[in-house]
Formats: C-alpha cells, structure tokens, sequence
C-alpha cells in the first residue's frame, strides 16, 4: 500500500481527494493537513466521509518536521502556495501531485502576468509533467511532479484539441465558461454566499481569466475567455467558438473526436440531434471522472461552438489527480473512479 498525504485536505477539493482516496485499494491516506483544522477529525468538515476514517488534521508544518514520509504527497492549496513548499519537500516524498496553478504554465512570465505575482521557484517548472492523462499518458508513466490543469482548463482542452490537430479549426478561439459555486473554494467570501449566488449569473472574469494562458499552451491556439459564475454548486460547461478551417464539416469533426477519444476511459464524445441529453451536460456529470465533449456546427458551415463538461471536484481536479497517480504506478486507470454519475440528480 502507498502511504498518501493530503495538504489542504480542509476544502472542497481537499475534500475530494480523500473521499476518492479512502475507496481506493491501493493507497493508505495517513496524513490529512489543515493549519485551521490541525487535531479535528477530517469528518467535520467532510460529513460524507463519517464512519470511513477516523484521520485527523495535522499542521501542514508536519510535511517538512515528520519522520514519516510520504509516497506520494497531494497539494490542495491555494494559488502561490504549493511553489513555496515544493523545494522543501523534494527529499521527502516520492511523488507530488500539485492540484494548484504554481506549475500549470510553462514561462515565468506568463504566469507572472496571470497570477499577478513573481514565480517564488521557476528553477522547478521544469521537473512538473501536466496530468492531462489524454495527452501526457506517456510522461506520466515515470513522473515524479505533476502539475494538474485547472477545472475549466480541462473541459476546453479536450473539446479543442482534436479538431485543431486535425487542422479543422482556426483564428483567435473565444471560450465562454459556466462553473458551479464549488470552484470558488471556501473562502470565496461574501460574492459564495447563498443571498449573493442564488438566481445569479454573475460574469467574474469578462476578460484574461487565468485558464487562457493554460488552453493556449495546451492547444497552440489563440484564447480570449470569459468566466461566468450559475448558481450550480458542481460543474463546469464550456461553449468555444471557433472558424471551421475552409472545407471542413460536421462528418470532419466526429472523425476527428473519434479517432481522439475511442480508447480514452473518461472522455465521451456527446453529439446527438436530438434528445434531452444531445450535447454534454455537467448535470449528469456530477460526482464522475467523465468528461464529456461534444460540437455544433453553424448554419451557414463556417463557425462551430465546441463544448465541454465536467465536474469540476473531479475531472476538474481530484478525479484526474487519481487517475494521474493509477498510470504512474502501473494500475488500471479507472480504479477507484468508478462512479458512473447520477441522473436524475
């Protein structure tokens, strides 16, 4: 068994991971780390967790001060966080997975630009792989740091990807993302609380959120995208706009999601015409590692919106941390992922 450490473990994602990880067959979670929380049990925060551990918080300080070290240490913290405690850690786990945006992007200045911050640690960008298991299944296998996309990162990633490999699309791509209250985390402040949220479709980032830098890294394509906040507490559903390159159709881009996705264990493609369900949906995502993605092309042939769906505690996050680690160490991808979704929900 793989002795697992969770740092953050207090919030929502936090939250997620251990509730993945105490199914998993493979993995024992010893350590749980919350500064607020340290020698409460994990189960307050995390009622769904009652009568499945009796896990404590420790202080986050027992990651660098313990004798007992990890295999493989999660970090659940917040932004500018996790690239202070990498260089400290690096004797003492084995394997970081890193759910933060520290080591998401490439170039220090990029990031300096997206985070309003200088980079405490670019010598160490390098070391991280991104834990797109779609697209890095290879890196994965022996990586040691792996730095995981962010929730509406994912969604648009694997909508955009095929078709522009393909060459079916072109030009400035504009993404336009809906995400539930949960991606807000719990110390959204007064703009998370139920007055606040309930019945609104609040735009929080107009222009330049921080995802377009890791989409047009991921993709090669030119970003502009939009941020809107509905009053779902999971999901994420993201409509991309983009030229059909001359010539290509509907019949290019299902061959192109095909051959992309047929062997892929959570990437459905989702484009029927009719039906309830026709285009993916975060609804009936909740809870699963599925990411769905699906297409609509323009009436007059020339634009198609690409969309994606996930549940952003998931997929968007611990899901697709969990999977990172199954190819890592060699076990099926889907174990401990198994949830299919509910519906109706």
């Amino acid at each position: 068994m793989l002795r697992v450490a969770v740092a953050g473990a207090a919030g929502y994602i936090g939250g997620e991971l251990l509730r993945l990880l105490l199914g998993h067959p493979y993995v024992e979670v010893v350590t749980a780390t919350s500064r607020s929380l340290a020698g409460r049990r994990v189960d307050g925060p995390h009622p769904n967790l009652r009568g499945r551990t009796d896990l404590t918080f420790s202080d986050h300080d027992l990651l660098t001060t313990t004798s007992c070290d990890h295999d493989v240490l999660f970090i659940a913290m917040p932004h500018t966080t996790s690239m202070n405690m990498v260089a400290s850690l690096r004797e003492r786990t084995a394997v970081v997975i890193d759910l933060s945006g520290d080591f998401r992007l490439r170039d220090p200045e990029i990031y300096a630009r997206y985070y309003r911050t200088a980079h405490a640690a670019p010598e160490l960008i390098d070391a991280f792989v991104a834990g797109l298991p779609e697209y890095g299944r290879a890196e994965l296998g022996h990586a040691d740091r792996v730095s995981m996309p962010g929730c509406m990162a994912v969604a648009a990633i694997l909508a955009l990807r095929p078709p522009a490999a393909a060459g079916l699309i072109g030009g400035t791509v504009t993404v336009d993302a809906r995400t539930g209250s949960s991606g807000s985390g719990l110390s959204s402040g007064a703009a998370g609380l139920h007055a606040e949220r309930s019945g609104a479709m609040r735009v929080y980032a107009p222009a330049g959120h921080r995802h377009e830098a890791e989409i047009t890294q991921a993709t090669g394509l030119p970003i502009r995208m939009t941020a809107t906040g509905v009053e779902a507490v999971r999901g994420v559903q993201v409509l991309c706009r983009a030229r059909l390159s001359p010539g290509a159709g509907e019949l290019d881009l299902r061959q192109a999601f095909r051959a992309a996705y047929a062997d892929e264990p959570f990437v459905r493609v989702v484009a029927q015409r009719r039906g309830i369900h026709r285009l993916p949906d975060p609804k009936i995502l909740s809870g699963s590692n599925f990411c769905d993605v699906g297409f609509a092309v323009s009436a007059d042939g020339t634009d198609v919106v690409l969309i994606g769906a996930l549940d952003n505690l998931v997929k968007g996050g611990a899901g697709n941390a969990v999977q990172c680690l199954n190819i890592r160490f060699g076990w099926p991808e889907e174990t401990g992922l198994e949830f299919m979704g509910l519906h109706p929900n």
